[in-house]
């Protein structure tokens, strides 16, 4: 039985156990006090407890994950003149095995990511699940990613398969190096791994620092960045991170750097918000969307697939982030979900 199935009937269990566990208590509380209880009620609860939990995935699943918004952001930073209206478009965890059968919407995100006319495309990670063949059906879709300064990506912790069980450590070293291969050669994109690569425009630079996975809060399974690596040859410019995990963001930038913006992804608001409410907020503080602290920024993107075939309110996104001069103040905002 696979793990999405599992979680979905332990919910279901949950959620039918708790009215159960109510009635115990109070039949317990009957007997001792001399009153009887029905059942039936606690029943009746059960019942539409799971129901709705059964309805809610069913939308999550079928429509849910499937709905796409472009999320703006004007970001207030230090940048040199040229690049001052400069367009990066963000996208994080495709999970692309989440995908299988569903190319045609894959292709329709590609088209609104080139229709936004970026000028560089940021990628955060997570591009497979549990394997690195998850990519080959993808591959001329994602080749048609197109933006003036290219496509530059990190890897999350999803692409060093920690969860691929039945791997052994030289096998899991080949998957990682195919994915690595992959997305340089036949993707072309710009993977960075603890690197930095520089934008030039009319004499003037700006520096995309691309960190290894490097999870530093609750979820820890892969801690391979190396900020000091990744900053080294850019000093006195001005510099934006891409690194997986938010959690690096207030263990080692904020604060610590003269990072002005950093772009992550990893938590998907655990793909459910509730009145723009997400349990993601218990784990991670900066969890979904834009933060700011001392003038430094942090965007998390919550992806456009995930680890469970559902999504809840938190509907899969595509984020334009525009830089602006420092003085004009950042006006976050969202597009109708298409």
């Amino acid at each position: 039985m696979r793990f999405p199935t599992l979680v979905f009937w332990f919910l279901s269990l949950v959620l039918f156990l708790l009215p159960c566990l109510g009635f115990l208590a109070v039949k317990l509380a009957g007997w001792a006090m001399g009153f009887n209880v029905s059942c039936k009620g606690f029943l009746l609860a059960a019942a539409m407890l799971v129901a709705g939990w059964w309805m809610l995935y069913l939308y999550g699943h079928r429509v849910g994950r499937f709905q796409c918004e472009v999320r703006r952001a004007d970001v207030a930073i230090r940048v040199p003149q040229s690049f001052e209206g400069y367009r990066i478009v963000h996208i994080s965890d495709l999970h692309l095995d989440g995908w299988i059968d569903h190319a045609d919407l894959l292709r329709k995100r590609v088209e609104q990511i080139n229709a936004l006319c970026p000028d560089l495309v940021c990628f955060t990670g997570d591009l497979v699940s549990l394997s690195s063949q998850e990519i080959d059906p993808f591959v001329p879709i994602l080749k048609g990613i197109h933006a003036r300064d290219g496509v530059v990506s990190v890897l999350g912790n999803h692409d060093y398969l920690p969860y691929a069980r039945h791997l052994s450590p030289k096998e899991r070293q080949l998957e990682v190096e195919r994915i690595i291969h992959t997305q340089r050669e036949q993707l072309g994109w710009k993977l960075l791994l603890n690197d930095h690569i520089t934008v030039t425009r009319t004499g003037e630079s700006l520096a995309i620092l691309g960190c290894e996975n490097h999870s530093v809060g609750v979820h820890q399974v892969v801690k391979r960045g190396n900020l000091a690596k990744t900053m080294n040859g850019t000093e006195g410019m001005t510099r934006i991170l891409l690194t997986h995990d938010p959690s690096h963001w207030r263990a080692e930038v904020v604060g610590q750097t003269d990072i002005a913006l950093t772009l992550s992804g990893h938590t998907h608001a655990m793909q459910l918000r509730i009145l723009g409410h997400t349990p993601s907020s218990f784990l991670f503080p900066e969890c979904d969307g834009l933060y700011e602290e001392g003038g430094q920024w942090l965007y998390v993107n919550i992806g456009l697939g995930g680890t469970l075939p559902m999504r809840i309110g938190a509907t899969p996104e595509i984020t334009l982030i525009t830089l602006t001069p420092l003085r004009t103040p950042p006006c976050p905002s969202r597009d109708t979900p298409q």
